[in-house]
């Protein structure tokens, strides 16, 4: 009996462990190539409440935040990070689209919001010595130049934040623009102060323009960042880029995907050129994040007709789904900058929220819907 016993907690002690090994594994972030699509559709999408505006459930104006749009989200610790774009501190009333005075061309707020069914309470804006919403990365503001700066998503290494951005040169007809470059900016005081770090760049004719991160845990327990990217303006694919989070500051450390191998591995290369695209469309505001419901990836984007899409992917690298409308621009005209963040999800990711803004009021709303995959 004794001997049963020596057996059986030696059977229970080792079960644990496996069990402990197991938890601690990082989770895959793709199925098999082969696997089945199953997101079907998208319902319920429903306006939950305006973020930005004097009129809205933040109130920005009190930070000199009158108009502003965009609205991508990073995550560090229990706080979130929401990045805007051009901001105006005064407009006049019914004023439509960007402008006004006060320009600013990125200000950032802050919260410890953890309930995203009734819209998102900002803690505050990173502020300068007045109250009003500093901006963080400063452009010349000159057209032909740099008429702007425009961060297009953030991301945490540790407590350090990177913000990626583009440097546009100038505005074109809808949805059309040039940039200089893309780049980078860190920050180590939370947000407080910024330092654009010169020797991490992209050309302005990059694929990498605009981008989405998102981090991906190792077996070994050190992670990489992928990157979705595009090129500047609404009409380019997608491509992907990696860099281990611990070597993010180094241009040479960036890797491109170039395509797979015979046995369907990724491919990466140092050289740029070599980047494929991952999606071919006309891509514009991307976002990407895994979603637990559907155990896949998903994307949403400005698609073609200006409407906003969304498509899974089984790999980072694809394939990737058709895309499935989620709001159309005969509904909701003007609308863009679809960001998800995978804080914001109720229902094991069922359903899942998300910023957009709208050109007219040039505000950022809160947005939630309902994810319909195969079977359910």
């Amino acid at each position: 009996m004794k001997d049963c016993a020596s057996i059986f907690a030696l059977f229970v002690a080792l079960s644990l462990v496996a069990c402990a090994r197991g938890a601690s594994s990082p989770r895959p972030y793709q199925v098999e190539r082969d696997a089945p699509f199953v997101l079907k559709g998208v319902t319920d999408v429903t306006e939950v409440a305006k973020l930005t505006g004097a009129d809205s459930i933040n109130k920005t104006d009190r930070y000199g935040v009158a108009g502003t749009d965009l609205g991508s989200m990073f995550n560090i610790g229990d706080k979130t990070y929401f990045v805007f774009g051009d901001t105006f501190g005064r407009r006049p009333a019914g004023m439509t689209g960007g402008g006004g005075e006060q320009w600013r061309s990125n200000v950032m707020a802050v919260s410890t919001d953890s309930n995203p069914s009734d819209g998102i309470t900002f803690d505050r804006f990173i502020t300068d010595p007045f109250g009003r919403a500093r901006e963080l990365i400063l452009s010349r503001k000159q057209d032909g130049d740099e008429i702007t700066i425009i961060p297009t998503h953030g991301v945490a290494v540790g407590s350090t934040m990177y913000l990626y951005f583009m440097s546009v040169n100038r505005w074109g007809a809808p949805g059309v623009w040039e940039a200089n470059y893309s780049g980078v900016s860190r920050s180590t005081d939370g947000g407080e102060t910024w330092e654009v770090l010169e020797g991490l760049r992209w050309d302005g004719k990059s694929n990498f323009v605009q981008v989405s991160p998102f981090r991906i845990e190792n077996s070994d327990g050190s992670a990489d960042l992928y990157f979705w990217g595009i090129p500047a303006g609404r009409f380019g694919g997608v491509k992907l880029m990696k860099v281990p989070e611990t070597e993010i500051e180094q241009l040479s450390s960036y890797r491109y995907f170039a395509g797979v191998d015979s046995a369907g591995a990724p491919i990466w290369s140092a050289d740029e050129s070599e980047a494929v695209l991952v999606i071919d469309d006309t891509v514009g505001e991307l976002s990407v994040v895994w979603n637990d419901y559907l155990d896949r990836w998903l994307m949403t984007y400005l698609g073609a007709g200006a409407n906003v899409v969304m498509r899974e992917g089984k790999q980072p690298w694809g394939p990737w789904g058709e895309p499935i409308t989620v709001m159309s621009q005969a509904a909701y005209p003007g609308l863009y900058g679809p960001y998800m963040n995978p804080r914001y999800v109720e229902n094991g990711g069922q359903t899942i929220y998300f910023s957009i803004s709208r050109w007219g009021p040039y505000a950022v709303y809160w947005m939630k819907a309902t994810l319909v995959k195969d079977g359910k």
